[in-house]
């Protein structure tokens, strides 16, 4: 009996210590290009979402943005974590950007990410950095608008990431979480269009 209490005792603390150590967030809009669970998983891996065991199950869903227009994002950040995001856009997958470089710290539990640094004007393929900057506990969701460039872009890959702060940044994916969709964006003719994507 007492084996059995100290072995539920120490996983229900490995999952508690897991629960704060990762963080997570679910893509509500625009829609996932992979199946993704109640946490948003599997978004460990760069750059779209996945692991190295579960590359995601892809749902075939293109969302549909008028460029020149705002457009909504919205997700679901289902487990805290210090940190900020940002969006990237890219014509293809291997072309989105390399993932936030940690600016590292020592701590008494070793290494661990003190910041990246964010681009206060951000150039393409990166449309929006530092989003969402927060060093508070909090979970639920969370949405706002960014401007889509205006451009002609069928069956492009929009990405958002984020970026964890006080993290050690191993396994797979390092301090970063990765989640895509699949846009077709139309250019408004009315609009200059814009270059460099």
């Amino acid at each position: 009996m007492k084996k059995s209490l100290l072995q539920v005792g120490t996983a229900l603390a490995l999952g508690l210590c897991s629960a704060s150590g990762y963080a997570h967030f679910f893509l509500d809009y625009p829609a996932s290009w992979i199946e993704q669970d109640e946490r948003g998983d599997p978004q460990k891996m760069g750059p779209c979402g996945g692991t190295l065991a579960d590359g995601g199950t892809r749902t075939g869903i293109v969302t549909d943005l008028e460029g020149g227009a705002m457009s909504r994002l919205a997700i679901n950040e289902t487990i805290y974590h210090p940190g900020h995001y940002r969006v990237a856009l890219a014509r293809r997958i291997n072309w989105l950007p390399a993932d936030p470089v940690a600016v590292m710290k020592d701590t008494e539990n070793g290494p661990r990410s003190d910041y990246a640094p964010i681009a206060a004007n951000p150039l393409p393929p990166v449309v929006v950095d530092g989003l969402w900057q927060n060093q508070e506990r909090r979970t639920g969701p969370i949405e706002t608008e960014f401007r889509v460039p205006n451009i002609d872009c069928e069956g492009c890959f929009l990405q958002v990431v984020q970026f964890m702060e006080e993290h050690p940044g191993f396994r797979e994916g390092g301090f970063t979480y990765h989640h895509c969709a699949v846009v077709n964006i139309t250019a408004n003719p009315a609009l200059p269009m814009d270059e460099g994507w």
